[in-house]
């Protein structure tokens, strides 16, 4: 619920401004997208959405660059930077979320359950914020995830002139 209700602050925000928007997920398998979607008339805002699971869909996809997922791994502020900022070349939108982490269950001592990165990119700028949610289990990581992104995004769209 919490999830439906910033998805439609978002839409709404983006409508009045005229502005789309594009996500780039992982750990979150397209929720974030899924919840934009489920608001009746997203499609006047949200452009498309990108599930790149997979080291070779972040490259195929997004233009992730290999070099950064050899020497950062997929959870990492540069991964995120560049899944966001690929998101937004290959796309028609302003706004662009990326979102990748460890939902759980597993993870490892640098990287633990719960660990996700989230980044935002528009043509004046790209973000990137790191949350360690804990170990509350592969739900709710990727529930709070998809909440995170799109405070996020609507953060990233109001900063836009």
């Amino acid at each position: 619920m919490i999830a439906e209700a910033k998805a439609r602050l978002l839409i709404d925000a983006a409508r009045a401004r005229g502005l789309r928007i594009v996500t780039a997920e992982s750990c979150t398998g397209g929720l974030v997208s899924a919840a934009i979607t489920d608001i009746a008339g997203a499609s006047d805002v949200f452009d498309r959405g990108f599930v790149t699971y997979s080291y070779p869909a972040k490259v195929a996809m997004l233009a992730v660059p290999q070099l950064l997922l050899a020497e950062h791994g997929a959870v990492s502020e540069p991964v995120a930077r560049a899944m966001a900022e690929g998101g937004l070349a290959a796309s028609e939108a302003d706004v662009a979320v990326a979102v990748t982490g460890v939902a759980g269950p597993g993870g490892s001592e640098a990287k633990p359950e719960g660990l996700v990165w989230f980044a935002t990119a528009t043509a004046l700028e790209t973000r990137a914020e790191r949350r360690a949610f804990g170990a509350p289990g592969r739900e709710r990581v990727r529930a709070l995830s998809v909440e995170t992104a799109l405070d996020l995004a609507l953060q990233a769209l109001e900063r836009l002139p």
